[in-house]
């Protein structure tokens, strides 16, 4: 069962990282947040992954042709060009990238991503978010409801601490819970080949038309996720999950 991934948006909140970069290939601890996701999911064995490329998709190309010569050592004979790679491995991946378009928006490209996928279920997410989602629970739950499109709710953490009263005493603080203001979408699906007719064009977003008229028609079940996740739409994202990864705490490295 393939990956997809949401990887061709102009990450405008996060310019000071994406001028040269799309935002999938900002990075968490050296590597890519498109690299933690593809983790994240191989973890649960989900290994072949289309992502859906766009603004400066020729990154994320050079990334994965480059990716076994970045990752070990070589030896390199200049008169043949012969290369022979050294100690360590690589991914045991396949990975389909896909040009969607530069102005496609984000229902296009789920559109183009179930044509190429075929006639068969899918996953799919954004290529800016990491979580600790048991995938195969999310499938299995998918799989017991038998509706066309599942997706992952969570509650977002609090942007900011809490304070704990006794009487008029502080009692402690709490450090950002994974409270936040009610469910939202989490950004990890599971759909069915069919959720393409529910796309018109290019131009439509994902989360708005297709996602409201699947909802009218019964056609969309949430899968409620309580433990960790965060998005990465701010510099102030980016240095949170940085921090994390660099204090050895990143939750979502099931790795």
């Amino acid at each position: 069962m393939k990956a997809a991934i949401l990887a061709g948006g102009l990450g405008t909140r996060l310019s000071e990282e994406t001028t040269l970069k799309p935002k999938p290939m900002v990075e968490i601890g050296g590597q890519p947040v498109l690299w933690h996701i593809m983790k994240s999911y191989a973890a649960h064995g989900f290994d072949e992954f289309a992502v859906a490329l766009g603004y400066k998709g020729e990154v994320i190309k050079d990334y994965f042709v480059n990716y076994r010569y970045r990752a070990r050592s070589m030896t390199v004979c200049l008169k043949s060009g012969d290369i022979t790679l050294h100690n360590g491995q690589s991914e045991d991946w396949t990975v389909h990238l896909l040009d969607t378009g530069l102005e496609t928006q984000t229902g296009g490209r789920v559109k183009r991503l179930a044509q190429f996928v075929g006639n068969e279920p899918f996953m799919l997410t954004y290529g800016d978010g990491v979580c600790d989602v048991n995938f195969q629970d999310l499938l299995a739950f998918h799989r017991s409801h038998g509706k066309l499109a599942t997706v992952t709710a969570v509650r977002p953490p609090a942007r900011f601490g809490g304070i704990a009263f006794d009487g008029d005493l502080v009692s402690r603080f709490i450090e950002k819970p994974q409270i936040g203001e009610g469910w939202i979408n989490g950004g990890f699906f599971v759909l069915e080949p069919g959720i393409a007719d529910y796309i018109d064009h290019d131009g439509m977003i994902w989360e708005r038309e297709p996602m409201e008229r699947l909802a009218a028609e019964g056609q969309l079940v949430a899968y409620r996720h309580d433990g960790f996740w965060q998005c990465m739409d701010t510099l102030r994202d980016v240095r949170l999950l940085e921090g994390l990864w660099q204090e050895g705490h990143a939750p979502w490295k099931d790795w």
